[in-house]
């Protein structure tokens, strides 16, 4: 399975199959009618003048196929007044039926290597308090949880 797998900087012809990851996520997550972006505002934010996203994309590729994206790790740069500049890992998807076999370790590893790299502090990322595969997957990298910050958004 291992030397079917091919990491990759996305692209945006890749956006389609992306969005199709992440409707898979929200489905998971239990909020499928939570995605509303549009393909043309994810393109334009990720591709367009001015990109706010990068993402690391996960192909299974085999002999005499097509290659078919299978995960993903969408990130950006956010700005920590205590810290610097680190990643902020958006979303780490991996498609239910690849799941378990080592996708999302080698896109998250990829991504540490990246940051490291580049030169920023840290990385961060949000997991859902109930998603105890992915918890116990991130407490193998030493992950700190926090218990004390609340996450605070406003929809507009």
């Amino acid at each position: 399975m291992q030397d079917s797998i091919h990491l990759r900087d996305a692209a945006q012809t890749d956006c389609p199959r992306m969005l199709e990851l992440i409707r898979e996520l929200a489905i998971f997550e239990n909020a499928p009618d939570e995605v509303t972006v549009s393909l043309e505002h994810f393109e334009q934010t990720g591709f367009g003048h001015n990109p706010i996203w990068k993402a690391i994309v996960a192909e299974h590729c085999l002999p005499d196929s097509t290659p078919q994206i299978i995960g993903m790790a969408l990130y950006y740069i956010r700005y920590s007044t205590w810290k610097g500049s680190r990643v902020y890992l958006e979303d780490l998807i991996v498609a239910e039926a690849f799941r378990g076999q080592g996708v999302g370790k080698r896109l998250l590893d990829a991504l540490v290597i990246r940051a490291r790299l580049e030169g920023y502090s840290g990385m961060m990322w949000q997991v859902l308090e109930w998603n105890e595969p992915a918890i116990k997957f991130y407490k193998k990298y030493n992950a700190r949880f926090d218990d004390e910050w609340v996450n605070v958004h406003i929809d507009f």
